[in-house]
């Protein structure tokens, strides 16, 4: 059961997703995505160009964020659109907290659309995957 638009205003806050990735969860991600750049698996790859350890890929947070507004808005709910950009490092066995705010709820050709500001976050709070998104409610 999906977000009633009844009770949408704008301003909340929608329900929080969180996802903790290990590193098992990322190869199985490069061989479903065929995204096998070597900071997502190989710890001696990735800090050799820099980082601080392997990365979890930012399309499978895209990908989180996608399964954040499915959630909230069920199975009669549509996403129309949404997207993200790639703004910080997150890493395998820490949490990623995935966040959305309505920052607009209006009605156009006939549908029920809610624009959302979603985000995922590292444990620190830094917002590491920032995006939007519009959605419609039954």
């Amino acid at each position: 059961m999906g977000a009633k638009w009844a009770d949408v205003k704008e301003g909340m806050e929608i329900p929080v997703l969180k996802k903790n990735c290990s590193t098992q969860q990322l190869v199985h991600w490069a061989a479903g995505s065929g995204d096998f750049y070597q900071i997502h698996y190989d710890r001696d790859f990735a800090t050799g160009t820099g980082l601080k350890d392997i990365i979890v890929h930012g399309a499978l947070k895209h990908a989180f964020l996608g399964q954040l507004l499915h959630d909230w808005i069920g199975n009669e709910g549509r996403i129309k659109s949404f997207g993200c950009s790639y703004r910080g490092m997150d890493y395998p066995n820490q949490d990623i907290t995935c966040k959305g705010i309505v920052t607009k709820k209006y009605e156009e050709g006939g549908e029920k659309l809610v624009d959302l500001e979603i985000w995922t976050e590292n444990p620190e709070g830094k917002k590491t995957t920032p995006g939007e998104a519009t959605v419609r409610l039954p």
